[in-house]
């Protein structure tokens, strides 16, 4: 394996981590022979230093010994990785904008955030600057970027790929995915990391859950109806269903609460050592995390048992729910902090958290809105049907109607 660590991909884009840049050379030849990728600054590479987006975290830890499994795979395929990118402080973010490093340029709407917390591997994915980029997702940090940015991302099913080598957040969530704009690619990535092939679509039902769009903007709604429609059409059994019984807001409560003390467990012993500093947005959510009590998140966990076995057994492995990635576009750069958490993020997890609670995988494919700003339409599955999911993109993106 050959390192280089001099050459900042497209440093204009603001997408790559500049203090502990790495660039690996693919270590054999495959099935991603000649493709970049880019590598989310989570994820450890032997003989370098993980950011974790804060720069008191890079000063605190030394380089690691070891390189993440998941990126040994994709060097062992044939990509070279072009260099780390950005990523929200702590992954602790859905918006795109680390209060240190700056927030990368989102190419499919330049006057807007790009959406975290794989804010860089979206960015770089949706900028050209490579094919295909790792990210992780917990609460939307690749689904609700990839469709900011204008690109498609996934969600594995939970525990599906190995996380080791990479800074845990919140394990009972934590998912690698990837970025890509070419459904091929996409598929390929997948083929490598889930170490399964590609496979022929096999849809019977098409689920609408139909409890998650009024939840959406009108305007979004316009766009998305005519794409439902072209579904509902293409797949011969399709249905209707309530699939939180009215109760996503208390879904995503139990999300937030369980996914907060997982957190602050992993971090309250660094933070109080070190007293790092934290941005806007990102320090009030670690406070809030560090008073959830043992009985709070005693009931969080009751309640997401429930839940979790709800999900995992409403989908048949041939049957797929459809519903919009997020309630909105993109916000503007710059819009204040306390918009973004209500505004954006609370809204957004009432349907992230869908997928996040069930272990599910869920992908997202890019839509353009009337005014030309992306969106985006998702698919969840039954655990274990990521190559089905990623065989559904290949198919809905060949084709006029989507």
């Amino acid at each position: 394996m050959r390192v280089e660590t001099k050459t900042i991909p497209n440093a204009t884009l603001g997408a790559f981590c500049e203090e502990n840049h790495v660039a690996l050379m693919h270590t054999s030849r495959g099935v991603l022979d000649g493709l970049t990728f880019a590598t989310k600054d989570v994820f450890h590479i032997a003989g370098s230093r993980t950011g974790f987006g804060n720069p008191d975290w890079i000063r605190t830890h030394s380089a690691e010994k070891t390189t993440a499994p998941v990126v040994k795979s994709l060097l062992d395929a044939g990509a070279d990785m072009l260099g780390r990118t950005l990523t929200d402080e702590l992954a602790y973010s859905l918006s795109g904008e680390n209060f240190h490093y700056g927030t990368p340029i989102n190419s499919a709407a330049p006057d807007r955030i790009p959406g975290g917390s794989s804010n860089g591997s979206a960015a770089a994915v949706s900028g050209q600057v490579v094919d295909f980029a790792l990210g992780t997702d917990c609460g939307g940090s690749v689904r609700l970027p990839a469709i900011y940015c204008g690109i498609m991302g996934i969600r594995p099913t939970h525990n599906r790929i190995t996380t080791d080598g990479v800074i845990p957040f919140a394990p009972s969530f934590d998912v690698i995915g990837w970025f890509a704009s070419d459904a091929t690619i996409f598929e390929e990535v997948g083929s490598v990391l889930l170490d399964q092939p590609a496979m022929s679509l096999d849809v019977k039902r098409l689920i609408i859950a139909k409890d998650t769009f009024p939840l959406v903007d009108s305007s979004v709604n316009e766009v998305l109806k005519p794409i439902i429609k072209s579904l509902v059409d293409k797949f011969e059994l399709t249905k209707e269903i309530n699939v939180s019984q009215d109760r996503l807001a208390h879904w995503f409560e139990i999300f937030r609460t369980i996914q907060g003390s997982e957190i602050w467990a992993n971090r309250k012993q660094w933070i109080k050592e070190f007293h790092p500093v934290f941005g806007p947005g990102i320090r009030e959510r670690l406070e809030w995390a560090s008073t959830i009590d043992s009985q709070t998140i005693s009931w969080a966990h009751s309640e997401y048992v429930e839940i979790n076995n709800y999900l995992t057994n409403l989908l048949e492995p041939d049957e797929i729910l459809c519903l919009p990635t997020s309630p909105r576009v993109a916000p503007l750069s710059g819009t204040e902090t306390n918009t973004l958490e209500i505004v954006y993020r609370t809204q957004a997890m009432n349907l992230l958290c869908i997928a996040g609670l069930g272990g599910l995988p869920q992908i997202s494919l890019p839509r353009v809105t009337q005014g030309g700003l992306p969106l985006g339409l998702s698919f969840i599955g039954a655990p274990g049907s990521d190559m089905n999911l990623l065989a559904l993109a290949v198919n809905l993106v060949s084709q006029p109607s989507f």
